[in-house]
Order: structure tokens, then sequence, then C-alpha cells
């Protein structure tokens, strides 16, 4: 069977979980399953540690991942991020009390807090800074003050922890990161490129909604300009000669703004309907 690695807590899991649902896969109900087997698709699914996920797959015993970016790149591990997912995204950056440090440069020499501990290391190296980077888990934030570390590197939300903590970020992002699907080097194993596919028709669908409107025979062409659709609409004639029915996919965050634009041309019986998964 394809095995694929789901994270088992934390932000990752809950998305990564509805995504695999919505994809057609069986998931676990019990949050203590730590295999579940999906017979009907031929999967089974391993719900670890976020931060393990990409050191199995590295290891090729698995054969596909869900993890974060930062996740796989701290790992150092070789394993091959697929496509992006678009949850759990966040921004890595440095951070410091205002009036110690104030740019990259200024971390030579200097002590650096972080739970990622060979993501900031290639970091600071790529730039040819050496410091003293302190690995540690939770709470980095609070590191400055305890006289642990001079700066830390860790993942920014909002900032308000940090604010909280006295800190100010400082110099260039070291990485936006998000939830990415994942596999080992080589050639995509058997399986891979149904479950691809299948969540590329996950992303779709959250992405589009299918567009269905009646337009006056004369006003196709400006409605096609209007919503062009991924390759072209679906027009068909109605029973009233002078006018055709269009169905056509178009981006959900502009829908509203393309009905108006329907609407103002003579477009009417303007409905919209979510789509559940696609196949492109």
């Amino acid at each position: 069977m394809f095995r694929i690695a789901v994270p088992n807590k934390g932000s990752l899991s809950e998305p990564a979980t509805t995504m695999l649902t919505e994809a057609g896969y069986r998931q676990r109900r019990d949050s203590r399953e730590l295999v579940l087997t999906d017979a009907e698709n031929e999967v089974e699914f391993f719900f670890l540690r976020p931060r393990d996920i990409a050191v199995y797959v590295g290891a090729g015993t698995v054969d596909a991942g869900i993890t974060g970016r930062d996740l796989l790149l701290d790992s150092g591990v070789e394993a091959i991020e697929h496509r992006p997912l678009g949850f759990a995204r966040s921004r890595f950056h440095f951070a410091a009390p205002p009036t110690s440090i104030s740019s990259i440069e200024a971390l030579a020499g200097r002590r650096i807090a972080t739970s990622y501990k060979v993501l900031v290391e290639r970091y600071l190296a790529e730039r040819g800074i050496t410091a003293q980077v302190v690995r540690l888990d939770g709470a980095i934030e609070s590191t400055v003050q305890l006289g642990v570390a001079d700066a830390v590197a860790d993942v920014v939300e909002t900032g308000s922890t940090l604010r909280a903590a006295g800190l100010a970020t400082f110099g260039e992002q070291i990485l936006s990161s998000e939830a990415v699907l994942i596999r080992p080097l080589g050639d995509p194993r058997p399986g891979f490129e149904t479950l691809d596919r299948r969540i590329a028709g996950v992303l779709t669908a959250r992405e589009y909604v299918l567009m269905d409107y009646d337009i006056p025979v004369e006003r196709v062409s400006r409605a096609v300009e209007i919503s062009p659709g991924l390759e072209s609409p679906t027009i068909s004639p109605l029973h009233d000669r002078g006018w055709a029915a269009v169905r056509v996919m178009v981006p959900r965050r502009a829908s509203h703004r393309i009905m108006d634009e329907l609407y103002d041309i003579g477009a009417r019986a303007i409905l919209v309907t979510q789509i559940h998964a696609t196949r492109l």
C-alpha cells in the first residue's frame, strides 16, 4: 500500500486531515490512532510528529507526507517539496530588544535561541555570519530576558507575543513557510500521482466556484471577456433563440464582482455553486 505521513497534532494536523477527507480518503476519528488503513484507496496513513515527518519521507520509510516548509528545511534531510498546500502560513524572523540589535550583520558573535537550529545556521552561513545558535523548544521569546540568548529566530504571525516580551523583528524575512506535500528523492512512487491529483483538485475546488447565467446572444462575447473560465466557458442555446446559457468556473474571491459586471451587461438568472472536487 501507498504510505502517507500526516501530522498528528499542532496547527498542521486538522487542516491536513480536512484536506485529505475532501480528497476522498478515510481519516481517523480517534486522535489516539497512530495508523489507519484506507483499503478502498489502497493507502496507509501514519500519524506522526510534524517535525519527524520529513525524516521518515527522506529515509523512504513513507511515500509522501504533509509537513511545514520550515520543518522540512530544518530537518536537514533530502526530500522534495512537491506542492504548497495553502494553509499554516507563517513568517520566520530574527527578533531582539529594539536598542540592542537592528541588523543581520550585528548577529556576528551573538547567541541566538531558536527551535530551528539547522535552518538558522544555514541561513547565517550563507551570509558569512558566525554566531552561537542555541536550540530550544518552546517559549523562545523569553530566552533574551532570561539571559540565555541575545536574539531569537522564531515563527511570527501577528508579532504580539514578541512585543509582549520586549522584542522587535529586524532584518529581512528568513523564510516564508506553509504546509507542503513532500516526497522522497527520485521518481514519484506508484500512487503518488493519484494523491497529488486529488489534492490539486481540492485546492482548485477551494479557489473556484461554478457560475451559471443566461445572457442575450449578442452580448455573449462581452460576457466571455468578463468570465473567461479556466479554458473556455460552456455556451448552450436556450429555447428562446435570443438567449444563451453560460457555465464557467470563476475565482471564488472575484465571484461577486463578476456577478455585478455580468448583470450590468444584461445577464440574468446568475447562479453560483460550490465545487466539491475537480480533476483538471
